[in-house]
């Protein structure tokens, strides 16, 4: 279609270099193409350029001191990108890697996926090229401090919510809240994800694993099968990761694999998720520590990897699960996948597939579930302590846990329901993306050019 390869080159050469942005706006685009030629109103209206430009977009200084007295200089961002559906929602992620490419595509996919939930959610992303991971808790507190003092401006209850990602937890959230606090005099739910005490909402850690999981039980069963005794990769091994394995193991199903940093951890009997968790969440230590307690297991180091790809995904299993982070599947890791007769995928991560893989994928028929709606457990319950903080209540475990179900069941439905009225029901990639971007464009629409 020729209005979508022009939106696509002016997308290009607006946002030059910016590779990752450009990568989530082409798929959804893509995939939405024949959509949008039936519904000619989106194209006259300007629709799919207005959503492709953010609202606002934010850069800062944030200086900080370290332990030993010297000043450290990070880049902070908040991309604002729709608040067509309600106030700007979307994480903050401290890493090195975070560049503005990297946080738009956050956002970018922030708004659709924030549509898919139902809920009265815009889309928005943030952080800082700040790494967590080698500070101490007190330049962590001064670096959230500082960042707060910029960034309190530009967010608000009913404004801009951010919440946690990569290298932002509960602590970080934490010293986020109380400067927030120190610097408005306000108690407000300005913030998600924060520790129960400061009136976080419970399950909140775990919702986005637990939301992957609620999902591809719903993409099973709508054909007829079921996770007990599938055989599970996954990647990556932060929150997602491991709440992900925890509710696959209630399941009955046999993880495989995890991974972090260092490299891949693998059992062809499976894993002792419990004692995963226990190296990861309670003790802090490296996946290669697991072989201490069980000989059974195989740890491959980073540099032992494929060249072309992950080593994660190189082992036969039923199903796939991406939860590491963007483009960690390639396109031969899609090859050795199918080759192994891999043909179920669902992405924790957010856009965990290439390009290439994702037609290598689709040439197979691998039945795959799309980030943007696998993975919207975090940012539902994220809504859950929204609504708790504004109406100054507290819910229980179990009623998070049957609202997160209920929100991922609908996902499903919405998705496989507008999958089937375009092409089939388990093209779940195509009924997510024209389903998303209905919900922000009818919005759009009735709102006027604003």
């Amino acid at each position: 279609m020729e209005y979508i390869e022009q939106v696509l080159k002016s997308v290009k050469s607006s946002n030059p270099n910016e590779t990752e942005f450009y990568q989530a706006v082409e798929e959804v685009l893509s995939s939405i193409n024949q959509y949008l030629e039936i519904n000619d109103k989106y194209q006259k209206n300007s629709i799919v350029e207005r959503l492709v430009e953010p609202e606002r977009q934010v850069i800062f200084r944030v200086p900080w001191l370290d332990d030993l007295g010297n000043v450290q200089v990070n880049r902070g961002f908040r991309i604002e990108f729709s608040s067509s559906l309600g106030p700007f929602k979307g994480g903050l992620r401290f890493h090195p890697s975070v560049n503005q490419s990297v946080v738009k595509f956050l956002g970018f996919e922030q708004v659709l996926k924030n549509a898919l939930t139902g809920l009265p959610l815009g889309g928005g992303k943030g952080g800082a090229d700040f790494n967590p991971k080698d500070k101490s808790d007190h330049e962590i507190m001064r670096f959230c401090q500082s960042y707060m003092t910029e960034l309190f401006r530009h967010i608000g209850a009913n404004t801009d919510v951010p919440a946690g990602d990569i290298g932002v937890g509960a602590r970080e959230i934490g010293y986020l809240f109380g400067q927030y606090k120190r610097i408005t005099n306000q108690f407000s739910g300005v913030l998600t994800g924060k520790p129960e005490s400061l009136n976080g909402s419970s399950l909140r850690t775990e919702a986005t694993g637990y939301g992957v999981a609620y999902f591809l039980s719903a993409m099973l069963d709508a054909k007829g099968d079921s996770l007990t005794g599938k055989r599970c990769l996954v990647s990556g091994a932060g929150n997602v990761a491991l709440y992900l394995m925890k509710k696959l193991d209630e399941y009955d199903a046999v993880i495989l694999s995890c991974s972090d940093s260092k490299g891949t951890l693998y059992s062809k009997n499976g894993l002792d998720v419990k004692l995963v968790m226990h190296l990861k969440s309670e003790r802090g230590a490296e996946l290669r520590d697991y072989l201490n307690e069980h000989k059974d297991a195989e740890f491959t180091p980073v540099n032992q990897y494929p060249s072309d790809g992950h080593q994660v995904w190189r082992y036969e299993a039923d199903i796939a699960l991406p939860c590491a982070t963007q483009n960690e599947i390639t396109k031969d890791d899609a090859k050795a996948l199918v080759e192994n007769r891999c043909l179920t995928v669902c992405e924790g991560a957010n856009m965990p597939t290439t390009p290439e893989a994702m037609k290598i994928f689709k040439e197979h028929n691998v039945y795959l579930g799309p980030s943007k709606a696998a993975n919207a457990g975090g940012v539902a319950t994220s809504q859950f302590e929204m609504a708790q903080n504004a109406s100054m209540q507290k819910w229980q475990s179990e009623q998070v846990d049957e609202k997160l179900q209920q929100v991922m069941k609908s996902i499903f439905n919405t998705i496989s329901v507008t999958a089937k009225q375009y092409s089939n029901e388990h093209d779940l990639v195509l009924g997510a993306n024209i389903a998303g971007f209905e919900r922000v464009a009818d919005a759009m629409l009735k709102q006027g050019v604003v």
